[in-house]
């Protein structure tokens, strides 16, 4: 496995490969790999004859006061488990190759990017937008791997390729969870001694729509009310959201039916933790 720095080269990389008939993944990350990064990986390892991985902490998505001098980094650490998955590269770039001076271009998806965690963060999915953009070009790949965990991310980047025309095919990867059911995230390192059992309140309020879903329930606002109940019982944790909605334009709904989405997000010691589950209605 390389590790290429450049732009230019990991484009020439990728742009031999197609010339070859080769079909290329990309499997964007900013590091700190967990099992559902290798998951993406391994996903991507087996439907392509050559896979990138990008690593890059990009500053970009990061408001006043977030964590990204903080942001965990281990980048040996990071570049032996993408070797034991058997990529091909990791494109590794320094901000100033992606952000060069003078750099002043941004990429927002409106309507979807000013809600849920982007009105609690804003600015965020625009440098989501912006440098996910970036990498389409850079990595000219024919298919790209997201975690579904990111919910919100994956519908800007999906809006984002169909508005923009970007030739490739947008994969959604099934959360991974740890084995009491929290979902596997890079900041969950954040989380120590009594948070860490804090934290599974999140799988437990989306446990708990699922049942009332299997049940036959369909009216929002009871579903809503129970989960909002599981948070009750359990004042450390600060609620940020809870959100019933479509999966494409994330927009509320009244009643359940088709694909939908069901996402929380709330602060758990220093740690900022979203989770989500998507249910098939009819």
């Amino acid at each position: 496995m390389e590790v290429v720095k450049e732009k230019a080269r990991i484009r020439e990389i990728v742009e031999e490969a197609r010339a070859a008939g080769r079909i290329v993944g990309l499997v964007p990350t900013m590091g700190y790999f967990h099992e559902g990064h290798l998951e993406l990986m391994r996903r991507a390892r087996a439907e392509c004859d050559l896979v990138v991985v990008s690593l890059f902490v990009n500053p970009t998505q990061f408001g006043p006061g977030e964590d990204l001098q903080a942001y965990p980094r281990d980048f040996d650490r990071d570049r032996g488990m993408a070797e034991s998955v058997g990529l091909d590269y990791i494109f590794n770039p320094e901000p100033s190759e992606m952000y060069p001076q003078g750099f002043s271009t941004h990429v927002e998806v409106e309507g979807l990017s000013d809600i849920l965690c982007g009105a609690i963060r804003p600015g965020h999915f625009r440098g989501v937008a912006t440098v996910v953009a970036k990498l389409f070009n850079i990595v000219p790949a024919q298919r790209v791997y997201f975690g579904q965990k990111d919910a919100q991310q994956l519908a800007v980047i999906k809006r984002m390729a169909a508005d923009l025309d970007f030739a490739l095919e947008v994969v959604a990867v099934p959360t991974v969870r740890e084995e009491d059911g929290l979902a596997m995230s890079s900041r969950n390192i954040y989380l120590t001694g009594r948070d860490r059992d804090d934290a599974l309140v999140l799988a437990r309020a989306l446990r708990t729509a699922a049942g009332m879903i299997e049940a036959g329930e369909r009216d929002v606002s009871e579903i809503s009310e129970a989960m909002q109940g599981v948070f009750d019982a359990l004042p450390s944790v600060n609620l940020e959201y809870i959100a019933i909605c479509d999966t494409i334009y994330l927009q509320p709904l009244e009643e359940l039916h088709g694909e939908v989405l069901i996402a929380v997000a709330a602060r758990v010691g220093k740690a900022r933790l979203i989770d989500n589950m998507v249910f098939e209605v009819e």
